[in-house]
């Protein structure tokens, strides 16, 4: 399917996602990369150790998620867009995703943005919690969504006339 559409099947997201009781234990990143290319900057984006050594340039990505703190660095260094951190523990209701983000305007800080799913369509409404700049690399957008919605918002549309 992913071939078709690109669009990772269930299967496909299920080799990549940490455990419930991980993502119930706080941040995580995940990294949804499922095509082999030659890429490595997470792995030396990584200064936890969280994202194992390639042993091949083009080998998939590994994340340990017990070593992983959500701390987000490898999102802005991933040139595929490809890696997300997921923080279930940020509400009662809201679940925290950082998102990397390359347009342009860039929301702002308490913003109300369309929060999208894999396919592009808006799944909900989202804050806007926090946008890191960074010099040179991609920026990184903190949204609260829906808890129930986590694991499945992976980018923002944001309106302004």
């Amino acid at each position: 399917m992913l071939e078709e559409t690109g669009l990772p099947t269930p299967e496909d997201l299920a080799k990549v996602s940490p455990s419930k009781e991980r993502l119930s234990r706080g941040p995580v990143a995940i990294i949804e990369c499922f095509q082999r290319i030659p890429c490595d900057p997470c792995y030396a984006a990584c200064k936890r150790g969280a994202i194992k050594e390639f042993k091949d340039i083009n080998d998939l990505p590994e994340i340990d998620f017990e070593l992983c703190n959500g701390c987000g660095v490898c999102v802005s260094e991933c040139p595929g867009l490809a890696i997300f951190v997921v923080d279930q523990t940020y509400s009662k209701k809201a679940a925290l995703v950082k998102i990397p983000y390359e347009f342009l305007p860039l929301p702002e800080k308490g913003e109300v943005v369309d929060a999208l799913d894999r396919k592009g369509e808006t799944a909900s409404k989202a804050r806007v919690v926090d946008v890191l700049k960074f010099k040179d690399k991609t920026c990184v957008i903190s949204i609260a969504v829906p808890k129930e919605l986590s694991m499945d918002i992976r980018n923002i549309r944001v309106w302004r006339e």
